[in-house]
């Protein structure tokens, strides 16, 4: 079947040899980062232009290849703006934050985050081929400056060593796809020698940016390490072209699971059509749709956000209308470290003790009727129960379902309840102070 994807180039790199074009590194160094360099491919709006003559704000470059991908007649074009800046990043919003996942204090060594019981994120670069404006690192991604050193490197592999209940680690950062081909190969060797690590994944827009770095000699250096899986990060249709087309296809040809995550952002792919289009096409080249991301609250960001509503209603536009291996997880990474939280549309209406209500994706609206008879799984018999992992600190509801916990508590529960007893009335009266006029009851 003949591909339904093409190749852009703007009109200035029309004359660029092929063998430039098609090297990852002259697109690395001819990234554009001023205004006087992209308003060459495409001009600028008032608010693109402040934004670029403005100190201070996250970095900008694009590679030729992606901004070739602009429509120049279409100020409103999704992937302009990805990564072109606009004058809303300088608006603070509520509730912004500058580590809005409290990556760093889940960071037991630099550049090594452990929110997990058994798998890690490993930050292995803070560069990237181009940078998006919603970027959750932008505190330290693109700055020369927070660049991860060799000390540091040894120091996230040793607690990895030390670390037995780490089965699954992510490298992301920064792109680990821009760092030095030997530099790459190195880590994903050092990682594999460490024998409790049986999943590799990496986490990459380089395939997006700048798909020419996907190249056969890449795909045969990484399917050495299998168990390997990499999710890209592709926000809208626009950006499936038939080079990276191409480079999935070398991917998988190699054995490495291709998966995708996204991030809903306004003006950008708000839209249940544009969503169904982008799953679709994604399925079509062998990328299974895996997180749809509620966009962070990042410094930066507050234009690009939109109601949690927004992306209950594309998911209700998925499921049911189209495969249901092309419908991604809607994800909300919660402010403040608490993880990944996943949000649907409501199907399941009620329940009793023998029957459960439900509805699908047209409102069909039906019942299924439990089972009047069922031997309950006994853990003691279990051979799995016996040798699960305990996961000290961090089993949440599985602890009152699968274990012998009966309650969760807050810290410092029963020390706010204990109200009962004419001590804890007294212990803090001298501080007390008669209500006057002027004061408030609050």
């Amino acid at each position: 079947m003949p591909s339904p994807f093409i190749s852009k180039r703007a009109p200035i790199y029309q004359n660029v040899p092929e063998e430039k074009w098609n090297d990852w590194r002259w697109q690395l160094s001819n990234r554009l980062n001023s205004a006087e360099d992209i308003e060459k491919v495409l001009p600028l709006t008032e608010s693109e232009r402040k934004a670029l003559q403005t100190q201070g704000i996250f970095r900008v470059d694009v590679t030729p290849y992606y901004i070739s991908l602009i429509d120049p007649t279409d100020p409103e074009d999704p992937i302009r703006k990805q990564i072109i800046p606009r004058s809303e990043e300088m608006q603070a919003f509520t509730a912004m934050m500058e580590d809005s996942l409290a990556e760093d204090k889940h960071s037991p060594v630099p550049g090594l985050v452990h929110r997990y019981p058994d798998r890690v994120l490993m930050l292995v670069t803070t560069q990237c081929a181009s940078y998006c404006r919603y970027c959750t690192r932008s505190r330290i991604v693109g700055d020369p400056g927070q660049t991860f050193k060799r000390e540091e490197f040894e120091m996230q592999i040793e607690y990895l060593k030390r670390t037995p209940q780490v089965r699954d680690v992510l490298l992301s950062g920064g792109d680990p796809l821009v760092l030095a081909p030997k530099i790459l190969e190195e880590l994903l060797t050092r990682l594999r020698e460490i024998p409790h690590i049986e999943i590799i994944r990496i986490g990459s827009r380089v395939p997006v940016f700048m798909p020419m770095r996907v190249t056969q000699e890449l795909a045969d250096m990484l399917q050495k390490f299998h168990p390997l899986w990499l999710n890209i990060h592709v926000n809208h249709p626009n950006e499936i072209s038939l080079e990276l087309e191409q480079a999935a296809d070398r991917l998988t040809r190699a054995g490495i699971p291709l998966g995708n995550q996204s991030v809903l952002l306004a003006g950008v792919n708000d839209c249940v059509h544009a969503q169904r289009d982008l799953v679709q096409k994604l399925v079509r080249i062998r990328v299974r749709p895996y997180y749809l991301y509620q966009c962070d609250l990042v410094e930066g960001a507050g234009h690009f956000r939109t109601p949690i509503a927004k992306g209950i209603e594309i998911i209700e536009g998925l499921r049911g209308h189209t495969s249901g291996y092309a419908v991604p997880q809607y994800i909300i990474d919660a402010p403040g470290g608490g993880g990944k939280i996943p949000v649907m549309p409501n199907y399941l209406l009620s329940m009793s003790d023998h029957k459960a209500i439900v509805r699908n994706y047209e409102g069909y609206i039906t019942t299924y009727e439990e089972p009047t008879e069922y031997k309950i799984h006994d853990p003691k018999t279990c051979k799995f129960c016996q040798n699960k992992r305990p996961e000290p600190g961090q089993t949440g509801l599985t602890g009152l379902l699968d274990g012998d916990e009966m309650f969760i508590k807050p810290e410092n529960f029963d020390q706010l309840h204990e109200r009962g007893g004419i001590q804890h009335r007294l212990k803090d009266a001298s501080k007390w102070k008669p209500l006057g006029i002027g004061d408030s009851a609050e």
